[in-house]
């Protein structure tokens, strides 16, 4: 199974930047020399509940300071960009990164960045499937020339063309049974889970994922990813206070999907739910902290009922300290990662 890391770039005290982005591109120098496969990048804007406002920016940056790690978004905002420019950017890392590239890509769910942007979140989501039309259509190497609803392009060409053949990995964020069953039809991996999901229902999208498999058929068999808050400790103490750092990322998560979030001068301020789950509820359905042994069950189960093929682990989230998860990285990589060679 493949391990791959994840980067939101969060400071719930509102760090400066440019620490918060020295820190990102350390934890992904760090997962490359630790063995994991990959490094996933967010896309967010306007609050420090994440700053990566260009992951494919920085990753361009991240493939030209590692060797052998590859790059991933994790998602290009598809609705929020015009789709000729996303397929050009993509293209641009693949062939820089030496065709590193695996390109994560949504619908994107937060109300308070579209409305920045002078969009509708519903609006923005219609124009999601044209979006992808138009996309791959570019990756094929030949003009094209589009008319929909939404978009309307005349013969185009784009240059460069990525490296990865017909195109680079696709990954698309699934969060429900119809996105699980529209990505699988066209032929895409599925990334699920976040904060806030419990494995019960991972195991409800797994279900369904194997289904559409096999109804559809396609060319090429996808994968499913499951991504999860992840801190490697023996201590009972210490996961108590990572836990609540959890929280906040899961407090601040669901308020910006529930459009119920609360931004201050840009800080963005947890939201507590109307019901939220105790600590070892957290612990047992939607996070992975603990012994080295806890982590590993947690991940064979992730496995065993939802069939993942990659995990992706967000080691960093609310305000821990980067020595923290340096170490939680490498005990990760040092005593779970090898249970799964």
């Amino acid at each position: 199974m493949e391990f791959g890391t994840f980067l939101l770039l969060q400071s719930p005290s509102g760090r400066p930047s440019q620490e918060i982005y020295a820190r990102g591109v350390e934890l992904a120098q760090a997962a490359e020399a630790l063995g994991f496969h990959s490094t996933w990048l967010a896309e967010h804007h306007f609050s420090t509940y994440g700053y990566l406002s260009r992951p494919v920016q920085l990753a361009t940056y991240i493939a030209a300071k590692t060797t052998r790690l590859r790059v991933g978004t994790a998602v290009i905002v598809v609705p929020l960009h015009h789709p000729l420019v996303v397929a050009e950017e993509i293209a641009t890392l693949d062939v820089v990164s030496g065709g590193r590239l695996d390109v994560g890509l949504g619908r994107g769910y937060q109300h308070y960045e579209f409305e920045r942007f002078g969009f509708e979140l519903d609006a923005g989501r219609k124009r999601w499937d044209e979006s992808i039309d138009i996309i791959f259509q570019a990756f094929e190497g030949k003009p094209f020339s589009y008319n929909g609803k939404h978009f309307s392009i005349p013969e185009t060409s784009i240059f460069p063309q990525p490296v990865q053949k017909p195109h680079p990995p696709v990954w698309i964020t699934a969060q429900s049974p119809y996105a699980v069953e529209a990505a699988v039809r066209r032929g895409f991996n599925v990334l699920t889970g976040g904060f806030g999901v419990p494995v019960s229902q991972l195991a409800e999208y797994g279900r369904l994922f194997e289904k559409v498999v096999a109804d559809v058929k396609p060319k090429r068999t996808p994968r499913i990813s499951v991504q999860r808050p992840v801190y490697v400790t023996d201590s009972a103490a210490e996961m108590r206070d990572v836990v609540e750092h959890a929280r906040w990322n899961m407090r601040v998560t669901l308020s910006l999907r529930h459009h119920k979030e609360r931004v201050e001068k840009g800080v963005a301020i947890a939201v507590p739910g109307e019901s939220e789950p105790d600590m070892d509820t957290l612990l047992e359905h939607m996070l992975i902290i603990g012994t080295p042994d806890s982590c590993i069950r947690q991940v064979k189960r992730l496995r065993e009922q939802v069939g993942i093929t990659h995990f992706n682990g967000n080691f960093w989230f609310g305000d821990l300290e980067q020595k923290r998860v340096l170490r939680s990285m490498e005990r990760f990589a040092r005593e779970v990662m090898p249970a799964f060679v």
